[in-house]
C-alpha cells in the first residue's frame, strides 16, 4: 500500500493571513474571534479571516500577464481568492514543488471544495438584480407609460390577481406591496411590449455567413450596442434587469476555487470540488489518499474554502439554534451555548511518500493513514450515535491502529449540546487515557475549512512535539462531560502523547469523517 505524505500547506484564517501566523497564534490560549456587527450593532462573535490578495501579487505577476491579478480581483469572489492564497503558500515549504506538480501532468490532481459556496457574490448580485427589477417595474407601471393602467383606472373593472394598491397597505409592508403592484402592471404595459419588439429586432442581428467571422462578429457587437443605446434614449428607460446580473455569478460556482488553482499552478490532472458540509476536509482527504494509493495520482492539491461571515450565514445559523449570541466566547465542552461562524481556507499538497521523498522533498507534520466516512441517514442537524461511531471504527480498522494506540483526539465539538454525545460516543470506543482537544473556541466554525484548520493545528503541534493549548480553562469544563472523560487540553500546551492521533468531523446532513494519523517513522 502506497504511503501518503503532506509536502505543502497554506492557511487563511481568523487573525492568520498565512500558515506562519497560524502556527504562531496557536501557541496562545486566546480566542481569535471578534465582534460581527453585520446587522449593525449585534451580539455575535465570528472568526473573520485576515487576508489581502495583494500579498500574492508578486507571485502572480512573475508568472502571468499584468492583467491576471486585476482579473482575479474583479471576477473572483473571496472563497476563490482565499484558496488561491492558501495554495501559493503551500508551494513554499518545499522548493521545487510547483515544478513537480506541473511535471506530473495528469497524475497531479486538484480537489478543492467549499462548505457554503460564494454566498457573498450571490448575495451582492441578487441585490443588484432586485433593485434593477424594482426600478424597471416602477418605470413601466407608471400611468404615462402604461395605457392599460390608465384604461383600468377609468373603469375599475375587476382583474384576476390584482394586488392591493400600495397606499392602502400598512406602512411596514408597503415596499412588498409596491413590488407586487408595479410588477403586475409592468406585465400588462403595451408600451413595454413595443419596447421589447424593438429590442428583439436588434438582438436578431446575426453574423453574416460570408467574410471573416471574427471581424464580422465585432461589427455585429458594435452595431447592437449602438442600436441599444438609441433604444434606451428613445424610451428614457432604466437598464433592463437582465443587464444588472453580473457574469461573476457564473465564474464563482462551487468548482471555481479548484479550477483557478489548476490554472494558477498549471496543474493538468483531474480537478473538481468535493462538498460535504462540515466534514468536507476529511472527505477530500479520503479521496486524495484513495487516488494516490490506487495509482491514479502521484500528488493531490486538496483543500477547502469558506466565505467570511455575513448576515446570511450568521442569521441562518442563529435560526438553526446552533450559534452563540451573547457577545461572549462560547467554548466547546462548557456551557453549550452554540458555536461561532468563521471563514477562510486551508490547502494541503499531498503526495506519494516514496515518490516525493526520493526526489528530496520533506514531509510535514504527520502522516495521514486512514479516513473513515459514513452517513447518519437520520437527521439534518442532530448527529446520531451510530454514524460517527461507525466512522471512528472504520478509520481505526483501515489504519491498523487499536483503540489503545490512540494518544490524542480532536473533537468536532461545536459548543452545543451535541458535545456531550460526541464525548460519550468517543469513550465507547477509546480508553480513558486519550488526550482530547476542541478548537472551535479558538478560531470558530468554518463550515468546510474548520476541519482543515483543526487537522493542521494537530499536525503542526505533533511536528513540534506538543499539543497546542485551547481557550478552555479546567474550571470551565462541563460537569456532565467531566464525568464521562477527564483528560482534555486546557489553556496550556501539553507534550504530544505516544501513538496515533484522531480527528472527527460531523457535517450538516449527518455526514461524518474520521481521520487517523501518525508521526512519520524515522
Amino acid at each position: 500500500m502506497r504511503r501518503v505524505g503532506i509536502f505543502g500547506w497554506g492557511v487563511v484564517a481568523p487573525r492568520s493571513r498565512n500558515i506562519e501566523a497560524f502556527e504562531r497564534n496557536l501557541s496562545s490560549a486566546e480566542s481569535w474571534l471578534s465582534p460581527f456587527n453585520g446587522f449593525g450593532p449585534d451580539n455575535f462573535l465570528v472568526g473573520m479571516p485576515e487576508f489581502d490578495l495583494a500579498d500574492y501579487k508578486p507571485w502572480i505577476d512573475a508568472r502571468f500577464p499584468g492583467s491576471r491579478f486585476s482579473q482575479l480581483e474583479r471576477k473572483m469572489g473571496q472563497p476563490t481568492q482565499f484558496a488561491i492564497g492558501a495554495f501559493i503558500q503551500s508551494l513554499a515549504q518545499n522548493p521545487g514543488l510547483e515544478q513537480e506538480l506541473q511535471a506530473l501532468g495528469p497524475r497531479a490532481h486538484v480537489y478543492v471544495g467549499t462548505g457554503l459556496g460564494d454566498l457573498p457574490t450571490i448575495r451582492s448580485i441578487s441585490l443588484d438584480l432586485y433593485r434593477a427589477q424594482r426600478r424597471w417595474d416602477r418605470f413601466w407601471s407608471a400611468p404615462e407609460r402604461n395605457s392599460a393602467l390608465r384604461a383600468w383606472r377609468e373603469n375599475q373593472a375587476p382583474l384576476p390577481g390584482l394586488p392591493p394598491e400600495p397606499s392602502t397597505v400598512d406602512e411596514l409592508t408597503r415596499d412588498e406591496a409596491e413590488d407586487a403592484w408595479w410588477h403586475f402592471w409592468a406585465g400588462r404595459s403595451p408600451e413595454l411590449r413595443e419596447y421589447l419588439e424593438e429590442l428583439r429586432e436588434i438582438e436578431a442581428i446575426g453574423v453574416p455567413d460570408d467574410g471573416d467571422v471574427e471581424s464580422a462578429k465585432l461589427a455585429v457587437i458594435k452595431e447592437k450596442r449602438t442600436r441599444n443605446g438609441k433604444l434606451q434614449k428613445k424610451w428614457m428607460a432604466p437598464e433592463p434587469p437582465w443587464n444588472a446580473v453580473s457574469s461573476n455569478v457564473l465564474w464563482n460556482i462551487h468548482n471555481t476555487p479548484a479550477s483557478q488553482i489548476s490554472m494558477m499552478g498549471r496543474i493538468t490532472g483531474m480537478t473538481f470540488a468535493p462538498v460535504a458540509a462540515c466534514s468536507s476536509f476529511g472527505y477530500g482527504l479520503r479521496l486524495a489518499i484513495n487516488a494516490i494509493q490506487l495509482g491514479q495520482a502521484k500528488a493531490v492539491v486538496m483543500g477547502m474554502t469558506d466565505p467570511p461571515p455575513m448576515p446570511l450565514t450568521v442569521g441562518g445559523f442563529y435560526n438553526a439554534r446552533v450559534i452563540s449570541a451573547d457577545a461572549a466566547v462560547s467554548k466547546p465542552l462548557t456551557a453549550l451555548r452554540g458555536t461561532h461562524i468563521a471563514g477562510g481556507s486551508v490547502v494541503w499538497v499531498l503526495g506519494d511518500l516514496e515518490h516525493f521523498t526520493a526526489k528530496g522533498f520533506q514531509p510535514l507534520g504527520m502522516e495521514p493513514i486512514a479516513v473513515g466516512v459514513t452517513a447518519d441517514a437520520d437527521h439534518i442537524i442532530t448527529p446520531s450515535k451510530e454514524g460517527p461511531t461507525l466512522a471512528i471504527r472504520e478509520a481505526l480498522a483501515a489504519s491498523g491502529c487499536a483503540p489503545e494506540d490512540i494518544g490524542s483526539w480532536d473533537l468536532h465539538a461545536t459548543a452545543t449540546p451535541g458535545d456531550f454525545l460526541e464525548v460519550q460516543n468517543l469513550r465507547d470506543v477509546l480508553p480513558e487515557q486519550v488526550l482530547i482537544t476542541a478548537r472551535k473556541g479558538t478560531f470558530g466554525h468554518g463550515m468546510s475549512a474548520g476541519g482543515g484548520w483543526e487537522l493542521t493545528a494537530q499536525y503542526l503541534g505533533y511536528g513540534k512535539g506538543e499539543v497546542f493549548p485551547t481557550p478552555l480553562k479546567e474550571a470551565e469544563l462541563n460537569k456532565q462531560i467531566s464525568r464521562v472523560h477527564g483528560r482534555f487540553v486546557f489553556d496550556e500546551a501539553v507534550a504530544t502523547p505516544a501513538g496515533c492521533a484522531g480527528k472527527l468531523s460531523m457535517g450538516v446532513g449527518g455526514i461524518n469523517a474520521c481521520v487517523i494519523s501518525r508521526p512519520y517513522s524515522k
